[in-house]
């Protein structure tokens, strides 16, 4: 038996007059009609029939144990042809009565509980190597920022980003997580004490003008009520952002993707986030000290800025878990 990289093996008889290469996928083995006749040293057009008989009397559905593979022909060009399962070689070695079938199921059995285990190996290899990978880096980040920082090497505002791109390497665990599908929301705050209404959110932006000229704050659409009622959305009586953090994280999206405003839609959403943290008291931990650093808010904003759509989940998780109680 020999094993190539399109999970193609070769079965052979005890006898060594018939040699087949065998398909494997889904957990089964796959053969054409062709080779089933040679298999049980019976014509195409018996197989064909013996087939058909498994599918009319209800045996198999038909659907669920043929596929289609590419397979080269004698004429060097290339066609798609049916292949059967192992349940319809089984079947068929049954109807023709051939010893063939025995052998040949006993041989497959093997070779699929092999081939698991060496699936299952390899990918714990490849699990292995990726969180070495993701440890060293953590520590390459750490590293760096340090030593730049040690060194003199930039501006205040430089280590301030250095910083933050240190406090990153936790961020870097997060989205291995999510990854590999368990980065979950945890560790949160349940019920949000204090609804924000449109009202009240729209007098921030206006408390804000003054400091900033032109177009700021001047509402172009409804996106900035929209942005505001959908954090509070329900479905079935149960709301879909359960948590302060969660509404919070996607508070800070919604109002940042909208566009709402002709001009100051990041630092409006980035202020209302943090005014909607403090009212629900999230904003600081036990000891006083912001749960954010002020950078890290900025880097987050612009980073929902820049992003497609496609990546709002793995944003707003990250933003709760740079927010949650675990950063106490």
């Amino acid at each position: 038996m020999s094993t190539t990289d399109n999970a193609v093996v070769l079965y052979q008889t005890s006898d060594g007059s018939t040699s087949l290469a065998v398909h494997l996928e889904k957990e089964t083995v796959w053969l054409t009609q062709k080779q089933m006749a040679e298999l049980f040293g019976k014509t195409v057009p018996t197989i064909n029939e013996h087939i058909k008989n498994v599918f009319k009397e209800g045996e198999l559905v038909e659907t669920a144990v043929i596929r289609n593979f590419r397979i080269t022909a004698a004429d060097g060009k290339t066609y798609d042809t049916s292949h059967y399962s192992l349940d319809v070689i089984i079947s068929v070695g049954y109807r023709v009565k051939s010893q063939q079938g025995t052998s040949f199921r006993q041989w497959a059995t093997r070779v699929l509980r092999d081939h698991v285990v060496k699936g299952y190996t390899i990918n714990e290899q490849r699990f292995r190597e990726q969180a070495e990978k993701l440890t060293e880096m953590r520590r390459t980040v750490e590293l760096l920022a340090r030593t730049l920082a040690n060194q003199e090497l930039v501006s205040e505002t430089g280590k301030d980003v250095l910083r933050v791109i240190s406090d990153y390497a936790y961020a870097l665990d997060l989205l291995d997580r999510y990854d590999h599908g368990t980065l979950t929301i945890e560790e949160t705050t349940r019920q949000a004490l204090r609804v924000i209404d449109y009202d009240e959110a729209i007098g921030i932006v206006a408390s804000m003008k003054g400091e900033f000229d032109g177009l700021f704050g001047i509402e172009k659409d409804q996106g900035f009520k929209s942005a505001l009622g959908a954090i509070y959305q329900t479905f079935g009586g149960e709301e879909l952002y359960p948590s302060v953090e969660e509404k919070g994280a996607n508070l800070l999206y919604f109002v940042v993707k909208n566009h709402a405003f002709s001009d100051g839609n990041k630092r409006i959403a980035a202020a209302l986030f943090i005014y909607f943290l403090g009212t629900n008291g999230v904003l600081y931990r036990p000891d006083g000290s912001k749960r954010l650093a002020d950078n890290a808010l900025v880097a987050l904003t612009l980073l929902i800025a820049e992003s497609r759509p496609d990546e709002k989940d793995t944003i707003v998780k990250v933003i709760v878990n740079l927010i949650n109680r675990k950063n106490d």
